[in-house]
C-alpha cells in the first residue's frame, strides 16, 4: 500500500506540473487486440478484450518483483500504468482551460471536454458542476479507488472497461457495448458512493445526503447498472444549489457558472486530500502494527 500511495502522489504531482502527460495513451496494441476479436460478440468479447492486457500487466509485475532493483522498477512501472489510466485528458488541465478561457463562447467550448459520451454541457452552474463531478469520478477518484484496492491491475481494469463502454472508435457489437457499460457502471458504484460521502463531509452535508437518500428512494432497483451512478449527480446538484441559494454576494454572482466551478474545484481538491489522508493513515497504521 505504501508503494501505491507513493506512486499516486508522484503521478498527481507530475500531472499538476505537466498536464500533457495524461494525453500519453499509447493504447494502439489494445485497440488492435479488440479489433482482432471481431469474430466474437457479447460477454465473451468483453472478457477476452480485458483478459489479455490484465494478464500481461500481472506478468510484468511478477517479473519485476523477481528482478534486481525490484522496488524501483516496480514503482516506475506502477507509475506508468497510473499515468496511463488517468488519461486520456488531464482533469485539472481541462478545468484550467475553462477557467482561463478569454470569453464565454470559448469557455463553453472548453467545457465539452468534461463530457464522456459527447453530450453537450450547458454553460449553467448546476449542469457544469454535475459534469465536473462525473469527470472527477472517471478520471481521478474511480482510478484511485481501484488502484489502491487492487494495484495497477485494478486501475487498468477500470480504465480499459471505460474505454470499451464509451469509446466509439472501438467498434463493438451492441451486446458487447451494453455489457461493457454495465460493467463500467458497476465499477463506478463504490467510488461514487464514497464520493457522495466525501462531498458531504467537505461541502453541505444535509443537502448532499438528503439528495442521495431521495434518489435511492425514487430510483428503480439497480437502475444505476444501466444508467450510471445517478445518485452522484443528484448529490452534486444539491450541493451546488445550496451554494447558489445561500452564497455570499449578489444573486447573479451566486449563479455564475465560473464562480461555482472555482468553488467546486476547491471542494474536489479537499475530497482528494481526504482520500489520500485515509490511505496514508492505513499505511502508517500498518507500519505501527
Amino acid at each position: 500500500m505504501a508503494l501505491r500511495l507513493l506512486a499516486a502522489l508522484i503521478a498527481l504531482g507530475l500531472l499538476h506540473w505537466q498536464p500533457r502527460l495524461a494525453h500519453w495513451r499509447n493504447d494502439g496494441g489494445f485497440r488492435r487486440w479488440v479489433a482482432q476479436l471481431s469474430d466474437t460478440a457479447g460477454a465473451g468479447r468483453v472478457t477476452l478484450a480485458l483478459l489479455l492486457p490484465l494478464l500481461l500487466c500481472a506478468l510484468v509485475m511478477w517479473l519485476l518483483r523477481h528482478s534486481p532493483l525490484s522496488d524501483l522498477l516496480e514503482l516506475l512501472f506502477v507509475l506508468a500504468v497510473l499515468l496511463f489510466c488517468f488519461g486520456p485528458h488531464a482533469f485539472e488541465a481541462d478545468l484550467e482551460a475553462i477557467l482561463h478561457a478569454p470569453d464565454g463562447a470559448t469557455r463553453e467550448t472548453a467545457a465539452q471536454a468534461l463530457s464522456e459520451d459527447g453530450e453537450h454541457v450547458p454553460w449553467r452552474a448546476i449542469e457544469l458542476g454535475e459534469a465536473t463531478v462525473y469527470a472527477a469520478l472517471r478520471r481521478r477518484f474511480g482510478v484511485l479507488f481501484w488502484f489502491f484496492l487492487l494495484g495497477p491491475l485494478g486501475a487498468l481494469l477500470y480504465r480499459l472497461t471505460r474505454a470499451l463502454a464509451h469509446d466509439d472508435a472501438l467498434r463493438l457489437d451492441t451486446e458487447a457495448r451494453g455489457i461493457a457499460r454495465q460493467f463500467a457502471n458497476a465499477l463506478d458504484w463504490i467510488p461514487a458512493q464514497l464520493m457522495v460521502f466525501t462531498l458531504a463531509l467537505v461541502g453541505h452535508w444535509d443537502a448532499v445526503i438528503g439528495a442521495w437518500r431521495r434518489w435511492q428512494q425514487q430510483a428503480l432497483p439497480n437502475s444505476w447498472l444501466n444508467e450510471g451512478p445517478g445518485f452522484l449527480g443528484a448529490a452534486a446538484r444539491a450541493d451546488i444549489q445550496v451554494d447558489i441559494e445561500g452564497g455570499e454576494g449578489y444573486a447573479e454572482e451566486r449563479s455564475d457558472a465560473l464562480l461555482e466551478l472555482r468553488r467546486l474545484r476547491g471542494t474536489l481538491l479537499r475530497a482528494l486530500l481526504a482520500w489520500l489522508s485515509v490511505v496514508a493513515l492505513i499505511v502508517i497504521g500498518g507500519w505501527l502494527h
